[in-house]
């Protein structure tokens, strides 16, 4: 039980699988939730099932997200920390062009997720005096043209720093980090000058690492360029 237990939800690419692998190589263990299973797999298979779980889930369902909860702690007995990093973007942006469909969609994801996250594992936290994280963003900072996408992420800001004022009444820590453009499957074309997911993998393990009587609240990176 000294193992501390991480649960990272969008863990199957991107930021979040960039993430599992850097937070088992710090001694985590991992609980990983994503809809795609072979892709989860993949991670399992290298860190071993000893250190990791994969859970297939869809978390805008609030069922399969307490589910997926369930298994991690019948798997590990607690979760130490948790990861809210699932989330999508729009391919029509603005506002007179953006298609209604998408913005649900997105809104499904990127908010009403990442409130059942929080709303299913905040119980098992407060056992352990934990530490939520949220990927939220640079665009959640700034002001964009007709942003549907960049309106929810400084819902995710806000919500973290909310959030992070209810947890330190019972010792628990919160951290919002918000990348610049990082180079993933978010977007269509590669960004090979941008930002890499184990840049913001470093991050987050970062504040994870940070002595408990210390709360990293907000991490901004950003491509040097």
């Amino acid at each position: 039980m000294k193992e501390k237990v991480l649960l990272i939800t969008g863990a199957s690419s991107g930021i979040g699988r960039a993430t599992a692998f850097m937070a088992a190589k710090n001694g985590y263990k991992l609980a990983l939730v994503a809809r795609r299973k072979s892709k989860l797999k993949e991670i399992v298979d290298e860190v071993g099932k000893d250190n990791a779980i994969a859970i297939p889930a869809d978390i805008t369902k609030l069922k399969e997200l307490d589910k997926a909860v369930q298994a991690t702690v019948e798997k590990f007995g607690k979760i130490d920390a948790v990861y809210a990093n699932a989330g999508k973007g729009l391919d029509k942006a603005g506002m007179e062009n953006g298609d209604p469909k998408e913005w649900d969609q997105m809104i499904d994801l990127n908010v009403k997720a990442l409130l059942y996250t929080a709303k299913t594992t905040l119980p098992h936290l407060r056992e352990t005096k934990g530490h939520f994280l949220i990927t939220s963003s640079v665009a959640g900072k700034v002001y964009l043209s007709g942003s549907v996408y960049g309106a929810s992420k400084w819902f995710a800001s806000g919500f973290g720093h909310n959030l992070a004022r209810e947890m330190k009444e019972w010792g628990g820590r919160c951290t919002i980090i918000c990348p610049g453009m990082v180079n993933t499957e978010f977007f269509d074309e590669p960004k090979p000058d941008k930002l890499k997911p184990t840049d913001i993998a470093s991050a987050v393990v970062f504040a994870l690492n940070a002595p408990h009587h210390s709360t990293v609240r907000e991490i901004e990176v950003m491509p040097t360029n």
